[in-house]
């Protein structure tokens, strides 16, 4: 390595860590609010927001320059809170047997948190008979609120195949709650046929 070309390096990294501040900093606020709902704690959701930057940082270079930023940094921190709560799950607990509930051993997705809190006990019905892959498009598409090409990023997904599930699954949420609309019986299960 020559001594002309550190310098170099030095000037290429300080322009990389410059451009991925500028970039990145406008989303730092639905970062942290997305952290605290997966991590469920205030420091732990600092901690998977520290993770999910010092990752974007390092693979920065091999962002694609107009692609969306703010979905391949949501597919970040949910990688690095999936690989997270795996390793925890792989790891021996240190809590006394007797000091543990139900919801510590349950091991739930952030799905299943969002319908336990919803109103009605129908919808979260027919949102539990919904296939996985429904359910999670219809979750980040109509739930989270993001748009059908940050869920493709974020579950990693052609976009097509998000709008399908999305539109499949919403079909399936009508007919299986159309019997509120009507006044008909507590539970209309959902068509088979529909695909």
């Amino acid at each position: 390595m020559s001594v002309s070309s550190v310098p170099d390096t030095l000037h290429t990294n300080e322009h990389l860590a410059a451009q991925f501040a500028r970039q990145a900093e406008p989303h730092f606020a639905v970062l942290s609010r997305g952290s605290r709902r997966l991590a469920r704690n205030a420091a732990d959701a600092e901690d998977l927001l520290q993770d999910t930057l010092l990752h974007a940082y390092a693979g920065f270079r091999s962002f694609q320059e107009g692609s969306n930023l703010r979905a391949w940094l949501f597919r970040i921190l949910y990688n690095r809170w999936v690989s997270t709560h795996r390793a925890r799950q792989s790891r021996p607990s240190e809590v006394l047997a007797d000091e543990l509930t139900e919801r510590d051993v349950a091991s739930r997705s952030a799905e299943a948190e969002v319908l336990d809190v919803l109103p009605d006990n129908d919808i979260k019905v027919a949102m539990d008979s919904l296939p996985e892959g429904m359910r999670t498009a219809i979750y980040y598409a109509d739930v989270r609120g993001h748009t059908y090409a940050e869920t493709a990023a974020i579950l990693n997904v052609p976009l097509g195949t998000v709008m399908s599930r999305v539109s499949r699954g919403r079909q399936r949420l009508r007919v299986a709650l159309a019997h509120l609309a009507h006044g008909g019986p507590d539970f209309a299960p959902v068509q088979r046929g529909v695909a």
